[in-house]
């Protein structure tokens, strides 16, 4: 799958009920990507891949609960778990400036203003006020809020985000 046409937003984690809905675990920040109707790109590990259109949505804590046409039952849906779930880039706006898709975040290198390397953005999470960067090196994790005093830069051409860090994080 091109990476840079598509956008991965999601990731089938889980089942829900009898009637093939599916638990799936959101990388994008709106709901219009799982809205009725939208078509998505469900891709397996091995690379294999098919195209789904969404029959309904329900947001659920920290996921969605998404019915896909022909996806009937509990047993089919058990063999999508897995699955990421990818949009066309070209359906999107555009972010602001300033802002950026999680899914282009991460994986982006994170140093330090002093040059130093902090680790890698393997997740992020929304809380009430700003996203924060869950940055890992081996088995330390830093939790680096987005916002403008501790975010320096993001240059998604080199993978890499700059920050400067308050005393004590």
């Amino acid at each position: 799958m091109d990476q840079n046409s598509t956008l991965r937003i999601g990731k089938i984690v889980g089942v829900h009920g009898m009637k093939g809905y599916l638990k799936v675990y959101p990388f994008a920040e709106s709901t219009d990507p799982f809205a009725p109707g939208k078509q998505l790109t469900m891709e397996w590990p091995d690379g294999e891949s098919k195209t789904v259109t969404v029959v309904d949505s329900q947001a659920y804590k920290n996921f969605f609960r998404i019915a896909f046409d022909g996806i009937t039952d509990r047993t089919s849906a058990e063999t999508l778990i897995g699955a990421g779930l990818y949009i066309d880039r070209a359906k999107l706006p555009e972010p602001e400036a300033g802002h950026w898709y999680w899914c282009d975040l991460i994986g982006l290198e994170v140093y330090q203003a002093d040059g130093s390397r902090l680790g890698r953005v393997e997740n992020l999470f929304e809380t009430g006020s700003n996203d924060v960067l869950v940055v890992k090196q081996g088995n330390r994790e830093v939790l680096v809020p987005v916002i403008e005093s501790v975010v320096c830069s993001v240059d998604l051409e080199k993978k890499r985000i700059m920050v400067d860090l308050p005393e004590g994080l």
